[in-house]
């Protein structure tokens, strides 16, 4: 993730302690780094009530008959307490389709673990809102994609927009804290403006811009990705947002996920205008470490399958029903986690290993890359920089 509002404003969310802390094993020097355990998403069902086109899970009605039970579940959420992992995002799916969700909430919570939740919104009512304020979520992250039927063609029901919509109002009254969620794609990057619009009438306190990732039913609309000067101007559009609304006293956490090419752009948009605020970011980037899957952030799917990340469900390193999530954490027997916790020797693109630049994305998200290249260690078709300005010669 790039705190859009961090790095421009200094506005400092709950989660940037694990944002800037410890990336890896090394430094630069080759010094043994503090290690940090990841945070982990947990596609805790694959049953959902929408049939997005975007969605890297491959949702269905019914989702899988061989989930992990209850018991299962509160097994492994006990191994990653005992790991250290300071959060679990439950996702799905939809994982308001799961009956022990609020069983399972309050179990990571009283074992120390930080619980979110990943949601359509369109399940959630007045009452529903009362269940998560009360089961303790620190965070709600609600998806829309656009403003009215364009949300609904995405989704894939007429009407999802104004459900999500009144789950949006529903958890605000409740003073539950919730995030937006937005995949930017070619059918709505049109839309930020109004997007954003929303986010203040509504008073919702973050938004997370999603790039489109080329896995589940994403992979059949990769021609939908935004051309790379759009994907420049979309994030012009909401830095300008960002810092109007930081300008004028309204607290808002405004984040970009899965393109760490928006934090070297936000560093090279600043680095001649303001050379003191491109310091602070240029710190703060390096501090992050780029993209962080298989690092700091990780992915268990219904079943218990660990994965470096929620976009690559084809890689995977254990289960949790057999082993402990620490002990399969921190096995590098497999080349795939074990390149990349230091990858950058690794990769093979015609971009990524001159980029002078590699040590803010590292690599970028390696899942689209395979995806395109069919390498895994290629490049990102994503990143919209130019040869000049990453430092390479054509």
């Amino acid at each position: 993730m790039i705190s859009i509002s961090r790095l421009l404003c200094d506005n400092i969310g709950p989660q940037d302690s694990l944002r800037y802390g410890a990336h890896g094993h090394k430094d630069e020097a080759g010094a043994a780094r503090p290690f940090q355990p990841p945070i982990v998403v947990w596609n805790c069902t694959r049953a959902c009530n929408l049939h997005c086109i975007h969605c890297y899970a491959s949702a269905t009605n019914s989702g899988s008959p061989d989930q992990l039970s209850t018991a299962e579940a509160k097994k492994f959420i006990k191994d990653l307490a005992g790991f250290g992992v300071p959060v679990i995002l439950f996702s799905g799916g939809e994982p308001l389709m799961r009956p022990d969700l609020f069983e399972l909430a309050d179990f990571a919570r009283e074992n120390g673990i930080r619980a979110a939740l990943s949601t359509n919104g369109t399940l959630i009512d007045a009452a529903m809102a009362e269940k998560i304020q009360q089961a303790g979520f620190a965070e709600v992250g609600i998806s829309l994609d656009g403003i009215g039927e364009n949300n609904d063609k995405f989704r894939v029901q007429k009407g999802a927009f104004d459900a999500a919509l009144e789950g949006i109002r529903a958890c605000v009254a409740q003073q539950q804290r919730v995030s937006l969620r937005l995949t930017i794609t070619r059918f709505n990057h049109k839309e930020i403006p109004a997007i954003l619009d929303l986010v203040e009438e509504e008073n919702i306190p973050r938004v997370c811009f999603y790039h489109l990732a080329y896995t589940g039913r994403g992979d059949k609309i990769i021609k939908e990705d935004l051309e790379h000067a759009d994907s420049r101007a979309a994030l012009d559009t909401i830095c300008e947002r960002t810092v109007d609304w930081h300008r004028r006293g309204i607290p808002k956490e405004i984040l970009t996920v899965d393109n760490a090419t928006d934090g070297v752009y936000l560093y090279l948009k600043t680095k001649d205008t303001d050379p003191q605020r491109a310091a602070t970011i240029l710190a703060l980037l390096k501090k992050n470490g780029g993209n962080n899957s298989g690092i700091k952030i990780g992915a268990i799917d219904d079943r218990g399958n660990v994965h470096p990340d929620q976009f690559s469900w084809h890689h995977t390193f254990g289960n949790v029903k057999e082993r402990q999530f620490g002990e399969i954490w921190m096995d590098t027997s497999n080349p795939v986690l074990a390149g990349l916790k230091d990858r950058k020797k690794l990769l093979s693109g015609r971009r990524c290993p001159g980029c002078r630049y590699l040590e803010l994305c590292n690599g970028n998200l390696r899942a689209r890359a395979e995806a395109v290249s069919g390498d895994y260690w290629g490049d990102d078709p994503a990143c919209y920089l130019t040869d000049e300005e990453i430092g390479i010669s054509c």
